[in-house]
């Protein structure tokens, strides 16, 4: 068994882990562990370098068992992030995400130093947490319990090349599109039961950032290192 440290950036996408990554990953032998960024009791959201710099020193310096990974968005990082802004908005989604992966770890890598870094999987999502439920539109909205919405939200995942895409503006990221339909969306609540509702076979087929992400999480039992000692006692 392989553990795996997942610094999530607010309470959906540690839910989301919980609920659906790590029920799947832990019969391939690899243990999912989310928790926030920052310090105990932060709900998430404002994600600053420092904050992320610390709790990954953290992870990879106190548990020498494990490696380490990111869940958080692109959209909403500050201006002075390593990478963001780096290329224009209307760059390939797959170029921006690399740029800001490789600036991150650059960062980190030259704080933490290069050997503690080898167990760290840097993952930025070009989209936000909600542009994966799009995946399955009809599924979605049975999820939330309004499956009126089906329409509405195919059409919206049909403007777009993949999810992945949809969030061009802060005024038309995903969230803001599934609040205009659905006024009362609760994000942590109403998110979880659709992402359960949409399946991670269905995300996984349409999102291949997000895909990659799990194949490269996947890829470490048969890829690790044994000099490193990351098998659970």
């Amino acid at each position: 068994m392989i553990r795996v440290h997942v610094i999530c950036e607010g309470q959906t996408e540690e839910m989301f882990v919980n609920e659906l990554l790590a029920p799947a990953m832990l019969p391939k032998g690899i243990q999912l562990i989310p928790a926030l960024v920052g310090k105990p009791g932060h709900k998430g959201g404002n994600f600053k370098f420092q904050r992320l710099l610390v709790d990954v020193k953290n992870r990879l310096l106190g548990d020498r068992t494990a490696y380490c990974t990111t869940f958080f968005d692109y959209y909403g990082l500050p201006q002075g992030f390593p990478g963001k802004g780096a290329l224009p908005g209307q760059a390939d989604i797959r170029d921006k995400a690399q740029v800001l992966q490789n600036a991150m770890f650059d960062e980190l890598k030259r704080v933490i130093g290069e050997d503690p870094m080898r167990r760290f999987l840097p993952f930025v999502q070009i989209y936000e947490f909600e542009a994966l439920l799009f995946s399955d539109p009809q599924s979605f909205a049975q999820g939330i319990d309004q499956p009126s919405l089906a329409v509405a939200f195919s059409e919206i995942r049909d403007s777009f090349d993949t999810p992945e895409h949809i969030n061009n503006s802060p005024i038309t990221a995903p969230s803001k599109r599934i609040m205009r339909l659905v006024p009362g969306y609760e994000k942590p609540l109403m998110g979880s039961l659709a992402a359960l509702e949409v399946g991670l076979d269905a995300m996984r087929k349409h999102c291949v950032l997000f895909n990659d992400w799990l194949m490269r999480i996947e890829s470490l039992l048969a890829n690790h290192d044994p000099n490193l000692n990351l098998e659970v006692p």
